[in-house]
């Protein structure tokens, strides 16, 4: 392959949106996994979970808009072919991120009457929008067959990928709130953590089943030795979380981020290992990344732009995190007297 700059130029493009989709997965997960876990708690506690994502929640959506942006504007013939296929549930998901977003104003502004039905709709929201990401990666590692099997597997999917969002959500309130939430917190962990695993094994299975040509960049050698240490990392991370869900005097002690930094480690991971299996493709065994590509001309354009654009949103997140971080306080949008 030469390295010329029309060959080099897709490839950014796929880095960024990669970059863009894998940071509004941890991002977004885990307020989308709050979100999920919002009916499980207290009145109380729910303004606490609430709060513990406000300052971050909208701004985590940024990462979204950019992926698919840059798949729009980069990668044409592939979103034409990505969003046809998944018209319904990216419709499912886009009404789920409407309705948390209404219902996270209007829950703290309604009456006390109807904050109820604002939570249930806020966690419902989270549901729909999480469900109908799993369905989306669901079609996509089976190239958007149409047979049984194929949506079997993507509603196997939809139903644990929102498990993985509640384990981030949970390991986000165990660092960001204390005392009997933050012990609940740890419960929910330890309860979500083997649908979870059951999600990234049955994704990790699926993706060499589906193509002989990723069957053979994990499974011959010398390539599966040099690729061991991705899902022995994914072990060991996974077992870190078992053992800090498991002993409340590790969380105690102020190591609680144990389980939210395993979870994203298990996230990266797991998306590397995604990316390696499908490159040069950008939609498996159909379209490469030159082949789905804009006009070398375009990209150029385009490239100005991002150029300015993901370091600003670099920045602003990274400003974003350091002034919020910290324990969560009560959320009151009246000011004090």
């Amino acid at each position: 392959m030469n390295l010329d700059w029309p060959t080099v130029l897709p490839l950014i493009f796929m880095g960024v949106m990669g970059l863009a989709l894998l940071a509004y997965v941890v991002l977004d997960g885990y307020d989308l996994g709050v979100g999920l876990l919002l009916s499980f708690a207290d009145d109380e506690e729910k303004d606490l979970m609430v709060s513990s994502i406000g300052p971050f929640w909208d701004a985590n959506e940024t990462w979204l808009v950019l992926g698919i942006g840059v798949l729009l504007i980069a990668f044409p013939r592939a979103h034409g072919l990505v969003l046809s296929a998944l018209y319904l549930p990216v419709a499912v998901m886009l009404l789920g991120l409407i309705l948390r977003g209404v219902s996270f104003d209007f829950r703290v502004k309604a009456r006390a009457a109807r904050k109820a039905m604002w939570n249930r709709l806020f966690a419902f929201g989270s549901l729909a929008a999480a469900a109908a990401q799993g369905w989306m990666l669901g079609s996509y590692l089976t190239v958007f067959d149409d047979t049984l099997l194929a949506h079997l597997f993507a509603l196997l999917i939809a139903v644990t990928l929102p498990t993985s969002y509640a384990m981030l959500g949970a390991g986000w309130l165990i660092m960001k709130t204390e005392g009997a939430l933050r012990d609940k917190a740890v419960r929910w962990a330890r309860i979500v953590l083997w649908p979870m695993g059951a999600a990234l094994v049955a994704i990790s299975l699926a993706t060499p089943l589906v193509s002989p040509n990723v069957f053979e960049k994990w499974f011959a050698l010398p390539q599966f030795i040099g690729l061991l240490p991705i899902p022995v990392a994914c072990a060991a991370a996974f077992f870190a979380i078992f053992l800090a869900t498991g002993r409340p005097q590790v969380v105690q002690a102020g190591y609680g981020w144990v389980v939210f930094v395993s979870t994203v480690l298990v996230f990266v991971l797991s998306f590397l290992g995604l990316a390696y299996s499908i490159y040069p493709y950008i939609v498996i065994d159909r379209l490469t990344v030159w082949q789905a590509a804009s006009a070398h001309e375009s990209l150029v354009v385009i490239f100005v732009g991002v150029a300015i654009t993901l370091p600003a949103i670099v920045l602003y997140t990274v400003y974003m995190y350091r002034v919020f971080w910290g324990k969560a306080g009560a959320l009151s949008y009246m000011p004090e007297e």
